[in-house]
């Protein structure tokens, strides 16, 4: 097998794995707001924080000398704090607040509206009306929205309120997180900028919302055993920092396009464990509403890669 080869290979098992630790990451936060109680803003601010924690090992050994590029400009640094803040930590906050009023399979496909909203403000910003392939995407992204939240019947809303809009928000919040880099991460790398990101963003939400008051006890009437693994292995070290650098893994090696349609596993892996091991319950038309969000994907991709590379 030649180099070329085995490192297409590598990105496409680092894509799967990084979009399956993504889904994992969704079905364990799932299981800590069921079994717990535990507060997302708790869980947000701990999961950013540790995982960024984690991260910025990585860049101290491996990329000191871009994590120094990255403070040298006031720019940069302004260019970052907007990134970790409205970005990265609305992301994850808002996600984790809508697994809390659903389940890890809705909130993840909910989600991924998100691309369709970059292509909407992308057309908006040129003037410029969206292709039939953008536009049968947008059609998908609202069919698939009425079924989630309808199951068919406008007078009947099967979701609750709080899990659509919070829903809604991490689409929105998806949008920010991916175009308020800008041309950050190809000046100074993928991971040393998320790796910022997480730690910026969680000690700002741990701080502002005095998160720690939120915080669970250990032991009896606490966080057991089991939440203990599912929280620090399962949702921080395996589906946060695992799944971040597995995925910025395969961008490199296979392109921002591939790596991202093979990523959106994710979306099956987090219904897969919802149902699996959490006995989520899903209606068939539950599944006909994934199939029109998911397949803005495969309709999306080329136009994914373009804006990945000139990021």
């Amino acid at each position: 097998m030649t180099w070329r080869c085995r490192k297409k290979t590598r990105g496409v098992f680092f894509a799967i794995a990084g979009g399956i630790g993504w889904g994992f990451s969704g079905a364990c936060a799932q299981f800590l707001f069921q079994e717990y109680g535990l507060d997302p803003l708790w869980l947000t601010s701990t999961r950013m924080t540790c995982a960024g924690l984690a991260l910025i090992v990585v860049v101290l050994v491996w990329y000191r000398r871009a994590l120094k590029g990255l403070f040298s400009s006031w720019r940069d640094i302004a260019q970052l704090m907007v990134f970790s803040i409205f970005g990265l930590m609305l992301c994850q906050l808002t996600y984790l607040v809508a697994i809390q009023y659903s389940n890890a399979g809705t909130a993840t496909v909910l989600e991924y509206i998100g691309p369709v909203l970059i292509v909407a403000v992308t057309c908006f910003s040129a003037c410029r009306l969206p292709t039939a392939r953008e536009f049968i995407a947008m059609g998908c992204v609202v069919m698939g929205t009425f079924l989630l939240a309808t199951h068919g019947d406008p007078t009947n809303l099967v979701m609750s309120p709080q899990a659509l809009l919070w829903g809604l928000g991490a689409a929105v919040t998806v949008a920010i997180y991916t175009i308020s880099p800008g041309t950050l991460m190809q000046r100074h790398g993928s991971i040393p900028v998320v790796a910022c990101g997480m730690l910026i963003g969680g000690a700002a939400l741990c701080l502002v919302t005095q998160s720690w008051n939120f915080a669970p006890g250990f032991g009896e009437g606490g966080l057991d055993a089991e939440g203990f693994v599912a929280l620090f292995v399962g949702l921080i070290l395996f589906g946060t920092a695992f799944g971040f650098t597995a995925y910025l893994q395969a961008v490199k090696d296979v392109g921002a396009a591939k790596a991202s349609l093979i990523a959106s596993v994710e979306t099956v892996s987090a219904t897969a464990f919802a149902v699996l091991w959490l006995g989520t319950a899903f209606e068939a038309m539950d599944f006909v509403g994934f199939v029109f969000i998911m397949s803005t994907v495969f309709l999306l991709a080329n136009f994914r890669g373009e804006e990945a590379v000139r990021e």
